[in-house]
């Protein structure tokens, strides 16, 4: 209801809270799900599902390259790579004229001044270029051989790195695991007093880590999901399974509040079931910690949540079964060898919410099992974010706005130093406000005491340093101001932002920075990125980002760095799959040749319907990119979603991707009207050629053959659309 009153707010339309209703709109709180419209009295009623319901998003498996081309829009000025020419500079767009037909094209410019106009109809062998951001890639040369060498050399490194990661995969799949048995009953109790419905995301994870448990090779899954999208559920209801087949289980923590906050969830949903958990962090006194440590190592303890003092070499397992890693990133070297060790045969399940790249990149590439949760439970609000010069006065306005609704303000200052002044600085800006400190180097009885005042609402503000950006649930936490926020990278502040908004109120958060002109070029970056991706579900976005803005050296190492520098990161990825492909043995596809076609078709999407030239953009590449029949007929839908009822030049696009997609299947390498019918020209190497041929020569009596490979065809339709699409039914679909 908040959030439909404060966008009605916005928009300037005049908007009432309950009956009666004497105004254009209301809000009446009800529990109507579907509405309905009496045109005589001038009503119309939305339920909640008329208003809140997503669709269900694909299951495709997607490569990471079109994760990414999904994601991003070319600006005038970037650097773009062409899959045959190389990488080019986009000067915008251009309207070309071919046989009456108008083409809307993408002009690239390359080194010497050479052009290049691209149709957008062909928008596919385009990628944006994307490496060190601040470090401009050489542009190739049209018609030059610079293109092909460096994707040859690429190609032959990525090989070398791939075996060394197939290899490590291999010897997981060698190794001999644990496989758990099906579902109890009690499973399926425990799984049914879950107080909210899993989205169609959290089955899926559910169902594949079960898959994983019962089959005899070590699970290795990284389960991927926005902060608060319910990755811990997913983990507790493998824990379950563990335990009731008699083995341990281990949950391993960034930080001390995060173990903390995993206890207190683990034990409220366990409750009621003969379950022994326990944690270990420097919280736990020695005496207590001993036996703790006692308990693991005789088996009398079922499920031990700690930080990385889990690691430590006195922790022995009677019987370790799964072990859970949340935001395995956050380890040092060190600690990430320790779990080498602990991971060589048992399963494990690793949570991040905005995942590394490189590990974004492995995941779907299939080098390791990943589980992808996007999305959001329902009544979830994206937080509304905003980024201010530091005042006072927006401070004492931001946490007294909270305040009256009766919710609790995160204030992050991340320097232990001054921590204490500006805690003193909130309470004198707001003194109604009752404030606690937190951090990292306080006593640990202190820093329970402010944790444990803010959780029980005893405290309003809590002023705190980074230490609380992992996994903390508090929900009636509803603001976040976050101050220096330009000192925080990309991933951190998406993960402080992930405290807030994890209800059904509409949560703000205030990012506040000094002057502009003090601010780097890569701080720009990073705050323009987190208002960019203000919406729910943004933590794929914002881990490729985060590679443009950082780099990727730290990530690849620093040899693999300089080949994606000479390629782009999209075209990496593709050779890395690629590469990874020829070691599996997998048959390599066949290489596509282009088609022609000049259908008579006119392809313009008209500006009106999609006024953006950049989203325009998206539009025909996203359709150039589809692979079937059933892929238009979804972003057909979509598009209509978005855009109201498709122009017939979007219907064209559509049609003309897919008598592209099976002319290439087909062996055909041209199609042209004329004036006497289709002309459909064929490569006599290719396999499919003949078949095709024939089976058109049957279809109608006045076609004809030539020697040269060209097929004459009479046109039955006048309409080209319909003449299109009647040739398209008879060419054989996509395989």
């Amino acid at each position: 209801t908040q959030r439909l009153l404060h966008l009605l707010t916005e928009a300037e339309i005049p908007v009432r809270q309950g009956w009666p209703l004497d105004t254009i709109v209301g809000i009446v709180p009800g529990r109507l799900e579907r509405g309905f419209i009496f045109p005589e009295t001038g009503l119309a009623v939305f339920g909640r599902a008329d208003l809140t319901t997503l669709p269900a998003p694909s299951r495709q498996r997607r490569s990471l390259a079109r994760v990414l081309a999904e994601m991003r829009d070319l600006a005038v000025g970037d650097f773009v790579v062409h899959a045959d020419h190389g990488i080019g500079r986009f000067n915008g767009f251009r309207t070309l004229s071919l046989d009456g037909e108008e083409h809307e094209c993408v002009e690239l410019e390359y080194a010497g001044g050479g052009k290049l106009l691209v149709p957008l109809e062909r928008a596919d062998v385009l990628e944006k270029y994307s490496g060190a951001e601040g470090t401009p890639p050489r542009l190739d040369r049209l018609g030059g051989t610079t293109w092909a060498r460096t994707k040859s050399k690429v190609k032959r490194a990525l090989k070398a790195m791939a075996e060394e990661l197939l290899k490590v995969q291999a010897q997981r799949e060698l190794a001999a695991g644990f496989a758990f048995s099906k579902d109890s009953p009690w499973q399926r109790q425990f799984e049914d007093a879950f107080e909210y419905e899993p989205t169609p995301d959290q089955a899926q994870a559910v169902s594949e880590a079960k898959r994983d448990m019962e089959s005899r090779r070590p699970m290795d899954r990284l389960l991927v999901g926005d902060v608060g999208y319910g990755k811990t559920e997913v983990a507790m209801r493998a824990a379950f399974k563990v335990v009731m087949d008699g083995k341990q289980v281990a949950v391993l923590a960034p930080t001390t509040i995060l173990a903390e906050q995993h206890l207190r969830t683990f034990s409220r949903r366990f409750a009621g079931f003969p379950v022994e958990i326990r944690w270990l962090s420097r919280f736990v006194p020695a005496p207590e910690q001993r036996r703790v440590v006692a308990g693991v190592a005789e088996g009398t303890v079922d499920i031990v949540i700690g930080t990385h003092r889990l690691l430590a070499n006195d922790v022995r397992f009677r019987d370790l079964g799964l072990l859970i890693v949340d935001e395995e990133q956050r380890f040092g070297v060190a600690q990430k060898e320790r779990l080498k060790a602990l991971k060589a045969s048992v399963d494990v399940l690793a949570m991040s919410a905005t995942p590394i790249p490189r590990t974004l990149n492995l995941g779907l590439l299939g080098l390791r099992d990943v589980s992808i949760i996007e999305t959001p439970p329902r009544d979830r609000l994206a937080v509304q974010t905003h980024v201010l010069p530091f005042r006072r006065e927006v401070v004492r306005e931001a946490v007294l706005t909270e305040l009256s609704r009766g919710g609790q303000v995160f204030f992050v200052h991340n320097r232990v130093a001054s921590i204490g002044a500006m805690a003193e600085l909130v309470r004198q800006t707001a003194p109604e406000a009752r404030v606690v400190v937190a951090h990292g180097q306080m006593n640990e009885k202190e820093l329970e005491r402010a944790m444990d005042a803010f959780l029980e609402t005893r405290a309003d503000v809590l002023v705190a340093t980074a230490i609380i950006e992992n996994g903390l649930d508090i929900p009636n936490a509803n603001t976040l101001i976050v101050n220096r926020a330009d000192h925080f990278g990309l991933a951190q502040l998406y993960q402080l932002r992930g405290r807030v908004g994890r209800s059904d109120r509409l949560a703000f958060a205030y990012l506040l920075v000094p002057p502009e002109r003090s601010l780097s070029q890569e701080a720009r970056a990073r705050l323009a990125a987190i208002l960019e991706f203000a919406d729910l579900g943004a933590g794929f976005r914002i881990a490729a980002r985060d590679l443009e803005i950082r780099g990727a050296g730290n990530l690849l190492g620093a040899e693999q760095h300089g080949h994606l520098r000479a390629v782009g990161y999209e075209t990496y990825c593709h050779l890395l799959e690629e590469a990874v492909s020829e070691l599996r043995g997998e048959a390599a596809p066949p290489p596509v040749a282009a088609v022609e076609l000049r259908l008579g078709l006119d392809l313009r999407v008209p500006e009106r319907y999609v006024p953006e030239e950049m989203l325009r953009l998206a539009v025909y590449r996203r359709i150039a990119g589809a692979r079937s029949d059933g892929e238009l007929a979804g972003l057909r839908a979509e598009y209509a979603d978005r855009f109201g009822p498709p122009p017939p030049q979007l219907d064209n696009l559509f049609l003309h991707q897919r008598v592209r997609r099976r002319a290439e299947t087909s062996g055909v390498t041209r199609i042209r009207r004329t004036a006497l019918g289709w002309e459909v020209t064929f490569d006599p190497a290719h396999p499919a050629a003949h078949a095709t041929a024939m089976a058109l020569l049957a279809t109608a009596p006045d076609s004809a053959l030539a020697p040269t490979g060209v097929l004459r065809l009479p046109i039955a339709h006048r309409d080209p659309p319909a003449a299109a699409a009647a040739l398209a039914d008879l060419l054989p679909p996509p395989a």
